[in-house]
């Protein structure tokens, strides 16, 4: 199976530390403005971010830098998706770092083409193609597991199941789609103080958008605090939308025995809100390590509507073996883009549980087009935690402060010269009047990718098509 060149650069493990990755995300969010951010101690969310890292050839030197940074846990449900594509429909942070990277590449793409200097591209063998310049390749940060198959993890013995026992199929019959069973696990646990209800256009706009739902037990750190970091529903753009095709799309199917082989001694799992695709193999939802089939695609988790956003876990996936570079830029570039390394801030982790959602499900693709490969990148934790997770959000809650929830707004900040952070709510950007949605003005400063997308989108579909024929 071919790999990536940039996966056999000597020393890639050697000149990152997780912990200085996490600390240089961390730190580039903290000097952002104020806007957009959560309200410390009542309110939660994600971040996540794309480091470039750069080698110099007659030195040791390694700079690594933020070129591109997101937050957010939303994902608008399937009927307030708009036909004309201007509505932001999945904002969890791994998608919104990685298309404020795409902006990013763009603009070094145009200064490339131009004749300037650009720090990231060079030309290619092929007339017409860029590459990458030599020493230079991109890492994947992200404050907590991927939604989906990356967050069902074996639980250490002693931890408690945030969710409810399950006690028969039948009390299962009836339940909403991420209804009472999610929204128990989220409610804070007896003995807490009573938290203040939110502003009714609060709760309206929370029905609209789905909360990510990956439900995490705290891990007891050394400093005897929780290390929980439970995650919040995402929005997908609507080039990334499941169609009804994809819906039959499915990646090496694992049965439910197959999470106890990972550990033979772990009572149960942690779990995800993640839906599987309809069409496709069900969870089980038998109690223990039974609930979760694994391997299998899944739809980001809402609150009653449905999602039609992959999970992150999937993206992941499908970046592993498509590049992450999207459709326009892969229309120059001569070889697709892989992240070398994907980081992971402090949050319960299982690295088997990683390589088998990102890695192991996608290592049999093979057929793929001159310039794609299966290309897996290697996987580190840092022990630094996000100061605005939500395990942090509950230990600095106070009385008073009103209930703890995740934060409804998103923020994208790119390394580019125009307009480069970008703050969005509800699908649109923040802050604007009712009057002026449906206009260019309430539309997200990512959207223009989209639109330039379209024009090759035929290419792109054939090459997704492909990758999908070989996995089934």
């Amino acid at each position: 199976m071919p790999v990536s060149p940039q996966l056999n650069e000597p020393g890639r493990f050697n000149m990152v530390n997780a912990d200085e990755i996490a600390k240089l995300c961390y730190d580039c969010f903290s000097q952002l403005p104020r806007r957009g951010k959560p309200e410390p101690g009542r309110e939660w969310t994600l971040l996540a971010a794309v480091v470039q890292i750069t080698r110099c050839a007659d030195s040791d030197t390694v700079r690594k830098e933020v070129v591109s940074l997101g937050t957010g846990t939303k994902c608008i449900g399937q009927t307030h998706m708009s036909p004309s594509g201007d509505v932001l429909n999945d904002s969890h942070a791994e998608v919104i770092a990685r298309r404020g990277c795409i902006r990013y590449l763009i603009q070094e793409l145009r200064r490339a083409v131009s004749g300037g200097d650009s720090s990231v591209f060079c030309r290619a063998d092929q007339p017409g193609k860029w590459r990458l310049q030599p020493g230079v390749s991109f890492l994947f940060f992200t404050s907590h597991t991927p939604c989906g198959d990356a967050s069902i993890i074996p639980m250490i013995s002693g931890q408690s199941q945030p969710c409810p026992p399950v006690t028969s199929e039948k009390s299962r019959e009836g339940t909403d789609v991420g209804g009472d069973l999610k929204r128990k696990a989220e409610e804070p646990s007896e003995g807490q103080n009573t938290k203040l209800p939110r502003l009714e256009d609060q709760e309206t706009a929370e029905r609209r958008l789905q909360d990510r739902g990956d439900t995490k037990t705290r891990v007891p750190s050394d400093s005897s605090k929780s290390d929980d970091s439970s995650q919040s529903q995402s929005t997908e753009t609507p080039l990334e939308s499941v169609s009804q095709a994809s819906a039959h799309l499915e990646i090496k199917t694992r049965g439910p025995s197959d999470d106890a082989g990972l550990n033979p001694q772990v009572p149960d799992i942690h779990r995800t809100g993640a839906k599987c695709v309809p069409g496709g193999p069900a969870d089980p939802l038998h109690p223990g390590t039974g609930y979760h089939s694994t391997g299998v695609l899944r739809v980001k988790p809402g609150r009653g509507e449905r999602t039609l956003s992959l999970s992150c876990s999937d993206k992941l996936a499908q970046w592993v073996v498509l590049g992450f570079q999207g459709a326009l830029l892969s229309h120059y570039l001569q070889e697709a883009l892989y992240f070398s390394i994907m980081v992971v801030g402090k949050c319960p982790y299982s690295k088997e549980v990683m390589e088998r959602a990102l890695v192991t499900r996608c290592s049999h693709v093979s057929d793929l087009p001159a310039g794609f490969s299966v290309s897996p990148p290697a996987l580190l934790q840092s022990s630094l935690e996000f100061p605005f997770s939500q395990a942090q959000t509950e230990l600095r809650h106070q009385a008073g402060q009103g209930r703890i929830s995740p934060c409804g707004a998103a923020i994208s900040w790119c390394n580019v010269t125009e307009q480069p952070l970008d703050v969005t709510a509800n699908g649109y950007k923040h802050g604007v009047t009712k009057k002026a949605l449906g206009t260019a003005k309430a539309r997200w400063r990512q959207h223009t990718l989209v639109i330039h997308c379209c024009d090759i989108h035929e290419k792109f579909t054939t090459i997704n098509c492909s990758f999908r024929a070989v996995v089934q």
